[in-house]
């Protein structure tokens, strides 16, 4: 799961060959859809809020998680594609501390989908052990372990930095845009950003498809009802499959830059880098309450009604 900075990729270079009129328009067409989303995200923040059956289940709460994580990501990944098509310098230091954000967020996404697939596993393989381990206390532990594996990451590299010496340019200012190619990495922050991103998409992998097959395999034993039970579970669990395909898109992002930038101009590069980003980086954000909301027998009309502002159709 690249780190949504990356989307920012010659767009300095195309800037110079553009005019006011056109970068105004390309900010309002990454920004119009993105405050679209924001207003269907934070809507489902709120209804998993506004009802006491949602903040008692445990994979409600998980579901917050994964949507706060994936909030805040994108408010971070669209001020810092602002910032970047107007020009804005920053500081090395605010600069690097905008992109350990943006990783914070990064990471909880991934982390919140294992947690959320092994609930299922043990809703449905271990269903008398359930209301014992999947408890409310548990998961807020869960969660907090999230966070603070991702923040881990983040002291990590923050370290790594302190290492080669980035005190001495912190509070000098960015040549371009805020983005991770001009902070300096070392080899060794690279290596472990790498690193750590595969481990991530790993852990997932193995936790859904792990998941997955001792949900197939018990439903081959269950009853008629059980049965339902787990077909629903693995309808869902693929549906944390897409959701993890939909993050590994983010990391062809540049080399379908890379790619196109030889046959086309600058200008039009910067043109479908907007349209990529837009469908790699902002539309997923964006799925998961759509697909959660309107899936969910529980969450789907308090959702509906609160997307109405409770105005009858």
């Amino acid at each position: 799961m690249t780190f949504t900075n990356q989307s920012h990729v010659n767009v300095t270079a195309g800037l110079q060959y553009q005019s006011f009129q056109e970068i105004l328009i390309l900010n309002i067409a990454s920004t119009v859809p993105c405050c679209v989303f924001l207003f269907i995200n934070g809507t489902m923040l709120y209804t998993l809020r506004s009802k006491a059956v949602f903040c008692d289940t445990s994979r409600y709460v998980l579901l917050y998680n994964l949507l706060l994580g994936d909030t805040l990501l994108l408010v971070q990944s669209q001020l810092l594609y602002l910032l970047s098509t107007l020009r804005v310098t920053m500081t090395y230091a605010a600069c690097s501390a905008a992109l350990m954000a943006t990783s914070l967020f990064n990471g909880i996404s991934p982390l919140t989908l294992v947690v959320m697939s092994l609930e299922r596993y043990v809703a449905v393989c271990h269903p008398l052990k359930h209301a014992t381990i999947i408890t409310i206390r548990n998961t807020a532990l869960a969660i907090i372990g999230i966070w603070a594996l991702s923040s881990l990451n983040i002291l990590t590299r923050v370290l790594l930095l302190l290492k080669f010496g980035f005190v001495d340019v912190a509070f000098l200012y960015t040549k371009d845009f805020c983005g991770r190619e001009n902070i300096f990495l070392n080899p060794e922050s690279n290596l472990y950003a790498t690193g750590y991103m595969w481990f991530l998409f790993v852990l997932t992998t193995v936790a859904i498809v792990f998941s997955y097959i001792g949900v197939t395999i018990a439903a081959r034993t269950a009853s008629s009802t059980d049965k339902a039970s787990a077909r629903k579970a693995r309808k869902t669990l693929l549906l944390h499959l897409v959701q993890l395909g939909l993050g590994l898109l983010a990391t062809i992002h540049n080399p379908i830059l890379y790619s196109i930038s030889t046959s086309l101009g600058r200008v039009m590069i910067l043109r479908m880098q907007v349209l990529l980003y837009l469908c790699v980086i902002i539309l997923p954000r964006c799925l998961s309450a759509l697909i959660y909301g309107l899936r969910d027998q529980t969450i789907r009309p308090v959702l509906v009604r609160h997307l109405r502002c409770h105005c009858r159709p």
